[in-house]
């Protein structure tokens, strides 16, 4: 069995997980998202200009599907957002793809500064594009932000709107969207209130721009009703976006098809540096000394410091942990069968690697160890992977 098939069919069993799941428990589309769904599609033929946000992660599985349902609609901008956590490598050929599909491509990472400040001034220049090129008199131009649940379109919204305002002074009277850490709870949405369960346009005010003024329009979060592609459900669900929760699986199978696309990557290479074993043994002797003569509040304060995982010092232990277990396999990982052997000692390494006290049992153990690794990857600590393949041919529709 091929590498790439042994991945494909893993993943898809999480997918097929997740749609059963999301079945019996009514699924990620709600009243909220029908409502949304409807107003958006209400509103998209009197705007502007349409920025779709993407995650660079998975730049084809998080399209907004709604978009398919107006093939007339003007030449649009695609942000792919988290791009600091996507395969480097890969992103001139995405951003070539979508300008073969007559999109106009950019990628940003919302959490940076300068990057937001780049999307602004890349945005502005579109719209002066705009204008001149058709002749614009309007004063005001709208541009609606669109995209499936969590991608960061209310993060971006509120960045854009925090740089691009004219003044101090309007800093008071202009309203944000409420971001929420859950996928697809944007809150107070700037230009949709709900009245008797419908979505009303309202006065816009993000504005991020002047001469002419420029308005975001940001909108909920959509997804479609169904989800039909098993593999891009777990996608969804892997990259903690979507309105797909992590609920709808256990966090053990989420992290199994992480470390199935890590273990299948080059990326465990560059973590041989932290692969002595002894070095680890000795690092955890040496706490231990140190431990016999702290206080009781610094031990306890130590402890916690130790359990922490986003900590350097036991993220560089999961990466040794990695490459050792990788590296000691003699399996063949190209076969499905052999895959799930490493994935289970990888596992099993992990409990030592991120301090899980003893006597949990063994479901607390792959819960607390699965959290904690799926965590890491989520934040890029464990390697960038883009998800996606890059299509050879320009035949998937936008």
């Amino acid at each position: 069995m091929a590498t790439a098939s042994t991945a494909s069919r893993i993943t898809r069993k999480i997918g097929i997980a997740v749609k059963k799941a999301a079945s019996r428990n009514k699924g990620w589309y709600d009243l909220h998202m029908a409502a949304a769904s409807g107003a958006i599609a209400q509103r998209l033929p009197l705007v502007d200009l349409v920025a779709e946000i993407r995650d660079a992660r998975i730049p084809l599985s998080s399209e907004n599907e709604l978009l398919r349902d107006f093939p007339a609609l003007s030449k649009r901008i695609v942000v792919m957002n988290k791009i600091d956590l996507a395969d480097q490598t890969q992103v001139k050929g995405w951003m070539r793809y979508f300008e073969q599909q007559n999109c106009i491509p950019y990628g940003v990472n919302s959490h940076n500064k300068d990057s937001v400040k780049g999307l602004l001034n890349f945005i502005q220049a579109q719209v002066r594009g705009l204008c001149k090129a058709n002749h614009h008199a309007s004063e005001t131009i709208t541009i609606m932000l669109v995209g499936i649940p969590n991608v960061g379109k209310s993060a971006l919204a509120n960045s854009l709107h925090q740089m691009g305002r004219i003044s101090a002074a309007e800093k008071g009277r202009l309203k944000h969207a409420t971001v929420s850490p859950q996928p697809g709870e944007t809150k107070d949405i700037s230009s949709f209130k709900q009245y008797n369960g419908v979505f009303h346009a309202q006065h816009l005010n993000l504005q991020i721009g002047s001469h002419p003024n420029i308005y975001l329009l940001d909108t909920p979060g959509i997804l479609p009703r169904m989800v039909h592609d098993a593999e891009l459900c777990s996608k969804l669900v892997l990259t903690g976006g979507g309105a797909i929760r992590d609920g709808l699986i256990e966090h053990k199978e989420l992290a199994r098809y992480f470390l199935t696309i890590l273990n299948l990557s080059d990326q465990y290479k560059k973590w041989a540096k932290f692969s002595t074993n002894e070095d680890r043994l000795l690092s955890f002797i040496e706490h231990k000394v140190e431990d016999s003569i702290c206080s009781k509040l610094e031990m306890r304060q130590k402890k916690q410091h130790m359990m922490d995982h986003t900590q350097d010092l036991i993220v560089n232990e999961v990466r040794g942990t990695i490459f050792d277990t990788i590296s000691c396999f003699d399996g063949n990982i190209d076969l499905e069968e052999d895959m799930i052997k490493l994935i289970e000692a990888e596992l099993v390494a992990f409990r030592e690697a991120f301090r899980v006290p003893q006597g949990l049992g063994e479901y607390v153990y792959n819960r607390v160890v699965s959290v904690k690794l799926l965590d890491l990857y989520r934040t890029g600590r464990l390697g960038h992977y883009t998800l996606d393949t890059l299509p050879q041919t320009l035949h998937h529709p936008l």
